[in-house]
């Protein structure tokens, strides 16, 4: 289906078909390509305006394929034939009605595993419904226990990236371990709902403990604490400060000059005084720049750190350090994580964005010369 295996990552020789397009899947197969499997991302006829396909392709082999002319789909059911992974993002019904959901390429693939990526779900009666990130972070609960005194609305990282791709991520290696045990692939359904549901057990563990009594604004983490949350600084930007334990709450009222304010743990958790000393809090951070209390803080622990633009990320010192995220010719990139020590190379020498003839693809995919100049001449295949 694709080139050899390097031998690049953990990942390598892991062969994976990308049908999904758009949604958080593209990012998903990128973090695949980043450790080394080898992804053929299929580009749809008429793309959007952004296109996570475009912006996420790194290492990644592109085709354009039109999977609602039968010639497309009999092209992807052979490269599926020959894959390990099929990842898609569509609404439920969509793939059966192509002639390739997961029973039809079962009977092609039997050790496929076959992911697929939405926000409500195979199942529900949300299911077929149009939604987006802040919809299903609505329905998962998890959107609720954002913001101060009303739901905030996040970036897509929280929904579709932290509660989609990585849940299809951990779905994905999840059925490729199992299938070293008994030879066959399976179906993951993976909902961006579930995920982030998940990730409120441990909200559910501080309500079952007696810690929490549910009420957003009696949470400590959610900015109404005056030693957890952000301020705003004199030159417009922001700083953090998450002095959640007495010793961090102490070093912090020391770095703000509050010798008056009573360090002790009572005090400190004394919900009655909060409101007072977060506007007085709030105040001191307005006589400095961003980059003034990011020096004060550095080298006492008091939990503190500037909230950096995107902009300000390269030339931090510890994100620089790591290569975390580099940036040339304006032109931004995040180095994969987690880091794995047996592959330092994945950090420093990320894959760059292919640019390869969809004749290749297909050819090492085992089709035909004839078959592929056909494909082409009938617009089922192209070169993005």
């Amino acid at each position: 289906m694709a080139a050899p295996a390097s031998g690049r990552g953990p990942l390598a020789g892991v062969r994976v078909l990308d049908l999904s397009g758009l949604g958080p899947a593209p990012f998903a197969t990128m973090m695949l390509a980043d450790f080394g499997a080898q992804i053929i991302s299929v580009r749809r006829p008429d793309p959007q305006i952004f296109d996570p396909a475009v912006a996420m392709s790194r290492g990644k082999d592109v085709i354009g394929l039109d999977l609602r002319s039968p010639d497309g789909q009999e092209v992807a059911r052979r490269l599926a034939a020959s894959a390990d992974v099929l990842v898609e993002g569509f609404r439920p019904g969509v793939m059966e009605r192509l002639g390739l959901g997961p029973d039809t390429i079962a009977e092609i693939n039997p050790r496929l595993v076959y992911a697929r990526l939405t926000g409500w779900g195979q199942t529900g009666p949300y299911a077929k419904r149009a939604g987006h990130d802040i919809n299903y972070l609505a329905i998962s609960g998890a959107l609720a226990q954002v913001g101060e005194d009303r739901p905030t609305a996040p970036p897509g990282l929280l929904g579709d990236l932290a509660n989609g791709s990585y849940t299809l991520i951990i779905g994905i290696l999840l059925a490729l371990f199992e299938r070293q045990r008994t030879g066959r692939g399976q179906v993951v359904d993976a909902a961006i709902v579930d995920g982030a549901s998940y990730m409120l057990n441990a909200m559910f563990g501080e309500l079952e403990l007696g810690l929490w009594d549910g009420k957003l604004e009696h949470s400590m983490l959610v900015g109404t604490a005056p030693f957890y949350g952000v301020y705003r600084c004199t030159d417009e930007r922001w700083f953090s400060v998450g002095a959640i334990e007495q010793k961090f709450y102490a070093a912090m009222l020391q770095i703000l000059g509050l010798d008056d304010v009573d360090a002790s743990a009572e005090a400190q958790l004394d919900r009655a005084n909060w409101p007072a000393l977060r506007e007085r809090i709030a105040g001191i951070f307005k006589t400095r720049t961003q980059a003034e209390w990011t020096e004060r803080f550095a080298p006492i622990d008091a939990c503190g750190a500037p909230v950096l633009a995107l902009e300000q990320l390269p030339a931090d010192p510890h994100v620089a350090a790591r290569g975390t995220v580099t940036e040339k010719d304006g032109v931004f990139t995040a180095a994969p994580s987690p880091r794995l020590s047996a592959h330092p190379d994945l950090v420093s020498d990320l894959p760059p964005r292919r640019v390869r003839p969809a004749e290749d693809v297909l050819r090492e995919a085992g089709l035909g010369e004839e078959e592929i100049s056909a494909l082409i001449a009938g617009k089922a295949v192209w070169s993005p």
